[in-house]
C-alpha cells in the first residue's frame, strides 16, 4: 500500500512518541523584565513553543529565544541596519554605515507606532526587552556567547525598542535599480531596446520625463542604495587585515569597487514566492488547504525563523524574520495566511540641479534654491577615532550621489511611518476571520504583497497590499527631475487595490506575476510595470485548475515542481529530429522537468539563457552583446524569437544549440550521461565566515553542499547566478490543512539554529534538498510528545 505524505508522517510521529518517556532535557533561567512564569518547548526540529501566562509575556520571551538561537545573526542586522559596524569591524565599513544611516526612518514616533496598531509599541518593547535579558544572560553565563562574537571579539549590544522599526533596509523594495538601468540603456540605446529586453505589464511604453537627459544618470548612482541594503562582506573586517602589502591594498580596493554591482545583481535574483488558497469545495477534506513558499536569497542562518507563540489572546505559528516580533507567514486558531511581493512602483530617483553656497548644498526646485537639510552623524570606529560624516537631504529623501552640476535623491514610500518590514504582521496574525484580517491589511505598508488567506469557517481570500504612490503625470519607470513637475499627491486607500473572496473557481494563487484584473484602471491608477514572468503562475494554475480534489499532497508536490514551461513551450515548436548531436536525441523525450539527474535540463538551460535568449535579442536589437546592458528576460527572449520568419529561427536554432553543446562540453565533458543538471546547479549554504577562519573552525562552519533541479522558471523556483549556483528559492516552505492544524507541514534550511554546534544547525538541509518535509506541530499534545528541550524561565 502506497503511503500519502500526510499518513506517513502521522506514522514517523506515532513512532517518535515513545521517544518522550526517555524524558527531554530541562534548562531553568531567572529573567527580569518578565511578568510570569514561562515555558518554552523545544521539538525535534529546533521549532521553539513559547508556552506564556501573559500576552505580552509572549513576544518578550520570542525575543529571548530569538537571541538564544540567532544573537549574532539578529545583533549584526541590527547593527548593519543602524550603521554601526565601523565600531566593531573597523573604517573599511564607514562608507555603508553612512549608506545605511541615510535610509533609516527619522520621523515621528508618535506616528509610526500608530500606524501599525495600538499596541504595537509594547509588542516591540517586550520583544527587545526579551533580547536583552539573553544578553544579560551572557554576561553572568560567559559559555553562552556565539562563537561568531569570540572570533570577532566583541560584544552583543542592547537593543531599543525602536530598532526593530527604524531600520527599513531589510524590505524587498523597487524600483529605482530598474530606473536606473533603462536610463543608462535609454542613453546608448534607445527606449526601444529597454522594450524588448523587458516587457512592461499591462501593456505599456514608457517615454523620457521632460527635462531629464538620461545620458546624466552616472553609473555608480546607487553605490550607496546598494551599499544599504548590501549584507557584511567580512573581508573587509579589521580582524581579517595584516599588514597590507601594495598588491593586497589593490586587491581590497577591487573587492570594495566590484562588491557593490555583485551585491545589486544579487538583489535583483533575491524577489519571487508562490501561495495558494483552495476552498473547501475542491478538496478531498472539505478544508481549506493554504501553501506559501517566500523565494529569497539563501543564508547561514536562513532568513526565517519558525517559532510558536501561546498565551491569552494568542496562539499563532509561523515564520518570521528572527529580528521582528510576531509571525508573519503562518495560522492561528481560527486563519492562515501566506505573502509573496506584489509589484507595486514605491520608489524614484530624483534629479536636481545642485549647487554649493558657502557650506551649505542647495538644489532647485520650483525655480527657486532650496538649502539641503544636513544631518551630521558620528560613526564609531574600532580602533580610531569616531568620524563625523554629513549626511544630506532634499524634501524627498536622502541625497545618495552629487556632482558638480547635480544631486540625486531617492523618493520612496519606505521611509514613511508604518513601512518598516513585516513589523505589521502583528496585527493580521491576531485577526480571527477576514473582516479582521482585512482591516489589518489595510494599516499593512512594506513590502507590498500579495496576501492569501484561509479559515476554519470554509471561506479563502486574496488581497494585494501596500503604500501606493499617486502619479498622476508620469509612470515611475525613469528617474525625474526634482524641480517640481513630478511629485508624489498623496498615497491611494488601500480599497483601491484588488480582493477576492471566495471566488468561483475555488482558489486563489499568486507568484508575482501580473495579477491586477483586466478592468483595472491601471492607466489612471499608476501602480507598477515591472513584474515577474508568468511561467510560476502559470504552473500553479495548470495544476490547481486541473485537480478537481485536491489534497495535501497536491499542495506539497506542486511546491516540488521541477516542469520548466519556457521548455514546453520553445520545444514545441522546434524540429527536435533536426537538431544536432546529442541534443535531437537527449530532447526527444524529455518530459520538461529539470531534475537533478537529467541531461536535457542542464543543455536546456545553458542553451536558453547562454545562447539562445542573448541571440536572439542580439538579432532584434542590433546590439553585439546584449547580456553586458542587463540581465536578460527569457520570456522578452520567446515572444520575439516566435515573431522571427522560419528561416531565420532554424538559423539561430542551429547556431545557438551548437554553441550551447560546445559550452556543456567545456564544463561537463563529451558523455551527455554525465550531464546531470544537480552537478552543475548546486547550493552552497556559506556561513558569512568560513572562509576566514582556521580550518578546526572552517570544520565546524561549514554545511554540506546540494544538488537542486529547477530553475528560477519552476514552481519550485531554484534561481541561479550566471555560474548555475542557486542563489534564491524557498527555504522556508509550509502546507497547512486548515483547522486540522497538526497535519501542516514545513521546512526551513538549512536549520532552525544559527550555532555551528547545535544540532538544528544543519538537520534540515538534506530533507529539503531531496523535497522532504517535517512536521509544524501545533496542538500541546503533539508538541508536549515531540519535545527535545524544556527551558524553564522564571520571572524576577
Amino acid at each position: 500500500m502506497k503511503l500519502t505524505h500526510v499518513a506517513f508522517l502521522s506514522l514517523i510521529l506515532s513512532l517518535l512518541i515513545p521517544l518522550q518517556l526517555i524524558g527531554a532535557e530541562t534548562i531553568e533561567y531567572e529573567l527580569e523584565g518578565l511578568e510570569v512564569d514561562a515555558e518554552i518547548r523545544i521539538d525535534q526540529w529546533g521549532v521553539p513553543h513559547i508556552y506564556a501566562k501573559k500576552h505580552y509575556d509572549a513576544f518578550f520571551v520570542q525575543g529571548f529565544n530569538a537571541a538564544r538561537d540567532r544573537l549574532w545573526q539578529i545583533d549584526l542586522w541590527r547593527r548593519r541596519g543602524l550603521g554601526q559596524l565601523s565600531e566593531v569591524l573597523g573604517p573599511a565599513f564607514v562608507e555603508q554605515d553612512t549608506a545605511a544611516r541615510l535610509f533609516l526612518y527619522r520621523g515621528s514616533m508618535f506616528s509610526e507606532w500608530l500606524a501599525y496598531g495600538s499596541d504595537s509599541k509594547r509588542i516591540a518593547q517586550s520583544f527587545t526587552a526579551g533580547i536583552n535579558a539573553y544578553i544579560d544572560l551572557i554576561a553572568r553565563q560567559p559559555d553562552l556567547l556565539p562563537l561568531e562574537f569570540e572570533l570577532l571579539g566583541y560584544k552583543p549590544s542592547k537593543w531599543n525598542a525602536s530598532d526593530p522599526v527604524r531600520i527599513r533596509s531589510n524590505g524587498l523594495w523597487r524600483n529605482v535599480v530598474t530606473e536606473v538601468r533603462r536610463a543608462r540603456l535609454a542613453c546608448q540605446h534607445g527606449l526601444q531596446v529597454d522594450a524588448v529586453i523587458k516587457k512592461l505589464e499591462p501593456e505599456w511604453t514608457t517615454k523620457i520625463p521632460a527635462g531629464l537627459d538620461p545620458c546624466d544618470i552616472p553609473a555608480d548612482v546607487l553605490k550607496l542604495y546598494s551599499l544599504s541594503k548590501a549584507p557584511v562582506d567580512f573581508r573587509l573586517a579589521s580582524q581579517f587585515q595584516q599588514p597590507a602589502s601594495k598588491t593586497q591594498s589593490a586587491v581590497l580596493e577591487q573587492v570594495d569597487h566590484t562588491r557593490t554591482l555583485a551585491l545589486l545583481s544579487d538583489q535583483l535574483i533575491d524577489a519571487g514566492s508562490n501561495n495558494w488558497a483552495v476552498a473547501p469545495d475542491k478538496t478531498i477534506t472539505g478544508r481549506p488547504i493554504l501553501a506559501n513558499d517566500p523565494h529569497r536569497g539563501h543564508a547561514v542562518p536562513s532568513l526565517r525563523y519558525i517559532a510558536h507563540l501561546v498565551a491569552p489572546g494568542i496562539n499563532v505559528i509561523g515564520a518570521g524574520e528572527p529580528g521582528l516580533p510576531g509571525i508573519s507567514i503562518g495560522h492561528n486558531e481560527k486563519i492562515a495566511f501566506g505573502l509573496t511581493i506584489f509589484s507595486i512602483d514605491q520608489e524614484d530617483l530624483v534629479v536636481y540641479d545642485q549647487r554649493r553656497k558657502g557650506k551649505i548644498y542647495q538644489y532647485k526646485y520650483l525655480d527657486k534654491w532650496v538649502d539641503m537639510k544636513t544631518q551630521v552623524d558620528e560613526i564609531k570606529v574600532k580602533g580610531q577615532d569616531a568620524v563625523s560624516v554629513p549626511l544630506l537631504f532634499t524634501r524627498d529623501g536622502p541625497v545618495i550621489y552629487k556632482n558638480k552640476k547635480q544631486a540625486f535623491a531617492v523618493r520612496a514610500a519606505w521611509l514613511e511611518p508604518g513601512m518598516a518590514p513585516y513589523f505589521g504582521s502583528i496585527e493580521y496574525m491576531r485577526a480571527q476571520n477576514w473582516d479582521e484580517f482585512l482591516a489589518a491589511l489595510n494599516r499593512w505598508g512594506a513590502p507590498a504583497e500579495n496576501q492569501v488567506y484561509a479559515d476554519t469557517q470554509g471561506n479563502i481570500g486574496y488581497k494585494p497590499a501596500g503604500l501606493t504612490p499617486i502619479r498622476t503625470n508620469y509612470d515611475g519607470l525613469l528617474p525625474v527631475p526634482g524641480n517640481g513637475a513630478y511629485e508624489w499627491h498623496g498615497f491611494y486607500d488601500m480599497d483601491q487595490l484588488p480582493v477576492q473572496y471566495n471566488p468561483e473557481n475555488g482558489y486563489v494563487a499568486t507568484a508575482n506575476a501580473m495579477s491586477l484584473p483586466k478592468d483595472f484602471p491601471y492607466q489612471e491608477k499608476i501602480t507598477g510595470f515591472e513584474w515577474a514572468n508568468p511561467w510560476r503562475i502559470n504552473r500553479i494554475r495548470e495544476i490547481l485548475d486541473d485537480t478537481p480534489q485536491h489534497n495535501m499532497d497536491t499542495s506539497i508536490d506542486l511546491q516540488r515542481d521541477y516542469v520548466s514551461l519556457p521548455a514546453r513551450r520553445l520545444l514545441q515548436q522546434i524540429q527536435i529530429s533536426e537538431l544536432p548531436a546529442p541534443a535531437s536525441t537527449i530532447f526527444s523525450q524529455w518530459n520538461y522537468q529539470l531534475e537533478r539527474d537529467s541531461s536535457a535540463a542542464t543543455l536546456f538551460e545553458v542553451w536558453m539563457n547562454r545562447h539562445l535568449t542573448p541571440m536572439v535579442i542580439a538579432t532584434v536589437t542590433g546590439i553585439d552583446d546584449p547580456a553586458a546592458l542587463a540581465s536578460l528576460d527569457n520570456l522578452s527572449a520567446i515572444d520575439e524569437f516566435e515573431k522571427l520568419n522560419e528561416t531565420r529561427r532554424t538559423q539561430i536554432v542551429a547556431d545557438s544549440m551548437a554553441e550551447a553543446i560546445l559550452d556543456v562540453e567545456a564544463l561537463m565533458g563529451a558523455d551527455p550521461t554525465n550531464w546531470q543538471w544537480g552537478r552543475l546547479h548546486k547550493m552552497k549554504f556559506t556561513h558569512p565566515l568560513v572562509d576566514l577562519v582556521d580550518e578546526d573552525t572552517q570544520a565546524l562552519l561549514s554545511i554540506p553542499i546540494v544538488s537542486r533541479g529547477g530553475s528560477g522558471d519552476t514552481a519550485n523556483s531554484t534561481r541561479y547566478r550566471k555560474d548555475f549556483s542557486v542563489a534564491s528559492g524557498g527555504s522556508w516552505r509550509m502546507v497547512i490543512d486548515v483547522g486540522e492544524w497538526d497535519n501542516a507541514v514545513m521546512t526551513n534550511a538549512p536549520g532552525q539554529s544559527g550555532d555551528p554546534s547545535s544540532p538544528h544547525y544543519d538537520d534540515m538541509l538534506q530533507t529539503w534538498a531531496d523535497e522532504g518535509h517535517m512536521p509544524l506541530l501545533y496542538s500541546r499534545e503533539k508538541v508536549v510528545a515531540n519535545t527535545r528541550v524544556i527551558i524553564k524561565l522564571k520571572a524576577k
